[in-house]
C-alpha cells in the first residue's frame, strides 16, 4: 500500500476523532466540517478494507480493528508532530490539548491546588484531567498519559516509577478523646473505621500494617463505605472515624495537628504512583512538562515525609 498524503490525513482525521470523542469535536478541531470528517474517515475505512468505527445516533465506538489500528498509528502521528515542531525551531514548545488518566485520590488531593501554576506556565496548553476508577485503555481512548497510584498493568505502555507514599492511619484528636487512642493496630478491631471500596473487587480495601518483614493484617469493620477521595478526607476531618489515607493527600493536616498519625512506628506500608504513556522514542513536549508538574506537586505536598519522631 503506497503511502501518500491523503492517507496520512486520514489517519490525523482517525486520531481527532478518537481524542474529540466525536466526528463533530474532530471536526471543530481540524477547521473541517463533520461531513468532511465523515468522509475522511470513509476513504480511510475503504483504503484498508475494514471498518473502524461502530455508529448510531448516540455512540460512536471503535470496532476492534479500529483500536488497533488506532494504537499503532498514534505513535507515529505524534511523532510527526514532534519532528515538525522541532523542524520550526521550537522543540520545547508545549501547546494542543493534554488528556490525562487519573484516579480521583491524585486527581484531588494531588494535582489540583497545582493545576493553576501549570496552566500558567503553558498558556498555549488546554489540559482534560479524567478522574476515573480504571485505567481502561489509554491508546484506543485518546489519553495522552495516565498518573496513577499501584502497580501498573502488563502491556505496551511505558511505566515511570515517580514516587512511593506511605499509607497512614490517622483520626482527629476530637475523635479521640471521645473513643480512645488505639495502642497498637489490634486494637482497631474496637474502633469505627472508615471502609473504602476497591474499584476492582467491590470489597473493602483490607487494613494491613507493615513494620520491616512484619505484615499484620487487621480486621477492620464500619457503617460507611466510600468511594471519594475527596469525601474520605472530609468524613475523617468531621471526626467519623479512623481512615487509612496515603500521606502525600494529607501532609499538611499530619502537620497542622487536624490528623493524629496513630502508629508511626508501622512506617513501611507504601504505595507506588506511576506514569503511563504510549510506548514512544521520545514523549511529546506536553506530556515531559506534565510529568515535570507531578514531580513538582509530589515535592510541593512533603510526598514521602518520614513519620515524625514522638516526644
Amino acid at each position: 500500500m503506497a503511502l501518500d498524503g491523503r492517507l496520512l490525513s486520514n489517519v490525523g482525521v482517525l486520531a481527532a476523532v478518537v481524542e474529540g470523542g466525536s466526528f463533530a469535536s474532530a471536526a471543530n478541531a481540524l477547521g473541517l466540517t463533520p461531513s468532511g470528517v465523515s468522509r475522511a474517515i470513509a476513504r480511510l475505512e475503504a483504503r484498508i478494507g475494514v471498518r473502524l468505527f461502530d455508529r448510531t445516533t448516540r455512540s460512536l465506538n471503535l470496532t476492534d480493528e479500529g483500536r488497533l489500528l488506532y494504537a499503532n498509528v498514534n505513535p507515529l502521528v505524534l511523532g510527526i508532530e514532534d519532528a515538525v515542531t522541532i523542524a520550526a525551531g521550537s522543540s520545547g514548545a508545549v501547546r494542543g490539548r493534554l488528556r490525562v488518566n487519573t484516579d480521583a485520590f491524585t486527581s484531588r488531593l494531588l494535582l489540583a491546588p497545582h493545576i493553576p501554576r501549570f496552566l500558567e506556565l503553558y498558556p498555549e496548553l488546554s489540559l482534560e484531567l479524567v478522574a476515573r476508577d480504571q485505567l481502561g485503555d489509554l491508546v484506543a481512548e485518546g489519553f495522552d498519559i495516565a498518573v496513577r497510584f499501584g502497580e501498573p498493568p502488563s502491556s505496551s505502555l511505558v511505566a515511570r516509577k515517580l514516587m512511593d507514599t506511605r499509607i497512614v492511619t490517622v483520626a482527629t484528636p476530637g475523635y479521640l478523646k471521645r473513643h480512645g487512642r488505639p495502642a497498637k493496630p489490634a486494637d482497631l478491631v474496637d474502633h469505627a473505621c472508615l471502609q473504602v471500596r476497591n474499584p476492582v473487587t467491590g470489597q473493602p480495601f483490607a487494613w494491613e500494617f507493615q513494620r520491616g518483614r512484619k505484615l499484620v493484617k487487621v480486621p477492620t469493620t464500619g457503617r460507611l463505605l466510600l468511594t471519594d477521595a475527596g469525601t474520605i478526607l472530609a468524613t475523617a476531618l468531621a471526626g467519623v472515624g479512623v481512615a487509612q489515607i496515603k500521606a502525600v493527600g494529607i501532609q499538611a493536616q499530619l502537620d497542622s495537628g487536624e490528623f493524629v498519625d496513630l502508629f508511626p512506628d508501622w512506617p513501611d506500608e507504601r504505595f507506588p504512583l506511576y506514569a503511563l504513556y504510549p510506548s514512544r522514542h521520545l514523549p511529546a513536549a506536553k506530556v515531559r512538562a506534565f510529568i515535570d508538574f507531578v514531580m513538582a506537586a509530589i515535592t510541593a505536598n512533603a510526598a514521602d515525609a518520614k513519620p515524625k519522631t514522638r516526644r
